[in-house]
């Protein structure tokens, strides 16, 4: 699927959220107009249960961590959190546990779900409200084909130094 930036809407599921480089990566891209990104606080919730778990992480969030990340999102990004989706979510037919980002991305109208888990996204569940399912990685890649200028680290505000420093701790 491809669209002009600025009409690109995509509804982040909590997976391509929890990472910070590939967070961080994905909100520069939003910042920069190419896409929309929205989200619910169910979301959210998801994201920072898992920051939070110390059996997932070598060093967990604090809740007051959580609770300035949450905020700065919510700052940033204000037009993003999706409600009132959940009146869609008894008739999403993809994975029981991820009706609730169809439904927000629905109820967004977005046209992509960002997901590592495409397999809870199935085709048939997504194609009737004109959704397709996309890994992080396709994501991207189609945001660059669709603005290399801007997608380049130079373009980002990164020197080149500080680009190969964030490269290099990947």
């Amino acid at each position: 699927m491809i669209l002009a930036p600025a009409l690109l809407i995509a509804t982040l599921d909590a997976n391509a959220l929890y990472g910070m480089p590939l967070r961080d990566t994905l909100l520069r891209a939003a910042e920069k107009g190419l896409y929309r990104p929205t989200w619910s606080y169910e979301i959210w919730d998801e994201v920072l249960r898992h920051l939070k778990d110390p059996t997932e992480r070598e060093r967990p969030l604090t809740d007051a961590d959580a609770t300035r990340l949450l905020s700065a999102v919510e700052r940033s990004f204000p037009g993003s959190f999706v409600s009132g989706y959940e009146r869609f979510i008894p008739i999403m037919t993809n994975d029981p546990k991820d009706r609730h980002i169809v439904a927000a991305a629905v109820h967004a109208r977005a046209q992509v779900v960002v997901t590592y888990n495409l397999r809870h996204f199935s085709e048939p569940s997504l194609t009737p409200y004109g959704i397709e399912a996309q890994h992080p990685d396709g994501f991207l890649t189609g945001l660059y084909d669709l603005a290399p200028g801007t997608c380049h680290p130079r373009a980002s505000g990164r020197s080149q130094e500080e680009t190969d420093v964030a490269s290099a701790g990947s």
